[in-house]
């Protein structure tokens, strides 16, 4: 007996632990992450309402223009719920061109916290009406990336260098009605004049140049070996034909030949 209530507690605390009854990862988020540096400085100067450059080790740096007192960064989580989002290295630009520290945000009255559902970053409250940005620096896979619209507006995606998006197979983005251009250093840029409310999410596949002599020269192996062995079946095919056709095993007959004896008498 006693063994059984330890497995169902064990399995109430397990269950706790995924719908986050037990509140584990909520709070302020450390000062050691959120005033750490970023891997390249934030581009400042852009004029997107929401900016994103993906890095070579899959994190992203993004800017987000903040026309409110706070804004909730969160990942779906797939079953109609969200998750919040990890983040590090919060900067704060106000719109006379001064940055500030996750800290600082935290020393002039605003606040970077966790819940269950989000991440809530509020800013400082001398923030001035007038719109600042919020930068910060977050984790995403190795091809893929996808992030909620937090912010309508313009839209700007950076790729690592020597990533591209041509390929439907390997690479799209969504949604539509972007522009691209490449830059000085082999990144793709994507552009997107506006995204309202209505877009959920923004995402895109890309695939590594090289990939593609890769997955090329897979392809011209596995087309050869298929090429050799048609080509080995049908030798073996016309080998074993020919034997039997010196042992005598293997006479065609023309069956219209047959019983062919001619036309009718008098058709002749």
């Amino acid at each position: 007996m006693n063994r059984r209530l330890l497995l169902a507690v064990c399995a109430l605390a397990f269950l706790g632990v995924l719908s986050g009854c037990l509140g584990i990862g909520t709070g302020p988020i450390p000062a050691e992450e959120i005033d750490s540096e970023p891997a390249e400085s934030y581009e400042w100067t852009n004029d997107r309402s929401t900016h994103i450059t993906i890095q070579e080790n899959t994190k992203f740096r993004t800017i987000i223009t903040v026309n409110d007192s706070s804004i909730q960064l969160f990942r779906n989580d797939g079953f109609g719920g969200t998750n919040p989002l990890s983040i590090s290295a919060v900067r704060y630009r106000y719109p006379g061109g001064e940055i500030i520290t996750g800290t600082e945000i935290r020393e002039r009255g605003g606040e970077i916290r966790q819940t269950q559902a989000e991440t809530i970053i509020e800013l400082p409250s001398d923030a001035p009406d007038e719109t600042g940005k919020i930068a910060f620096t977050s984790g995403g896979s190795r091809k893929r990336f996808s992030l909620p619209t937090y912010a309508d507006g313009s839209y700007e995606i950076i790729l690592p260098p020597n990533r591209r998006i041509d390929i439907p197979v390997f690479g799209t983005a969504s949604p539509g009605g972007y522009e691209t251009e490449i830059d000085t250093e082999d990144r793709l840029h994507l552009q997107w004049a506006n995204i309202d409310e209505s877009t959920e999410i923004v995402s895109v596949r890309f695939y590594l140049q090289r990939d593609l002599y890769v997955f090329g020269g897979i392809a011209a192996f596995v087309l050869l070996v298929g090429l050799g062995g048609l080509l080995r079946y049908r030798q073996q095919i016309q080998r074993l034909r020919a034997q039997r056709t010196e042992m005598g095993l293997e006479v065609e007959t023309d069956d219209d030949d047959e019983f062919d004896d001619g036309p009718p008498p008098g058709m002749g």
